[in-house]
């Protein structure tokens, strides 16, 4: 099936565990009306994931380069595979990668920083300045400082 024949838009949400998977959870309503793919680190998520469909890749971060190549190969995979309409991600590294991959796909792409980053943006949101069709901070301060845009905060 093709990006043109399908009947519901596709969302692909990643985001690794622990807060950013929360935070990810709190903007499900979000996704009404679409076909919506997590990816994530935890492998337990799909236990607590309703409604949509659950892809794991391996955590990883810049300090780990051989899992963060494994983890860009995988998300590669995942988003080749599903050609979302939208990748949103609340970090943390795979969420910059996904979001690197979909826009050579042409997907529309959003970061959402954590809540959890009041003083300056992270490192995935930044690198996502450059890439993403939307970097958000939910700290007024920090996107006044970062080019990143305040929207509230959302999660």
């Amino acid at each position: 099936m093709t990006k043109h024949s399908r009947q519901k838009p596709v969302v692909l949400a990643v985001s690794s565990g622990g807060g950013h998977w929360v935070q990810m959870q709190h903007l499900a309503p979000a996704f009404d009306g679409t076909e919506v793919h997590y990816a994530t680190t935890d492998s337990t998520a799909a236990d607590r994931v309703r409604d949509g469909h659950v892809h794991t890749y391996p955590d990883a971060n810049k300090d780990t380069p051989l899992r963060l190549a494994l983890c860009a190969l995988r998300l590669a995979w995942i988003v080749l595979r599903l050609r979302p309409d939208v990748v949103i991600s609340t970090g943390a590294a795979g969420g910059f990668l996904a979001i690197r991959v979909a826009r050579l796909i042409g997907a529309r792409t959003m970061f959402i920083d954590s809540i959890a980053n009041a003083r300056s943006l992270s490192i995935s949101a930044r690198l996502s300045l450059d890439v993403a069709d939307r970097v958000l901070s939910q700290w007024p301060a920090v996107a006044d400082l970062s080019g990143a845009e305040y929207r509230g905060a959302i999660i």
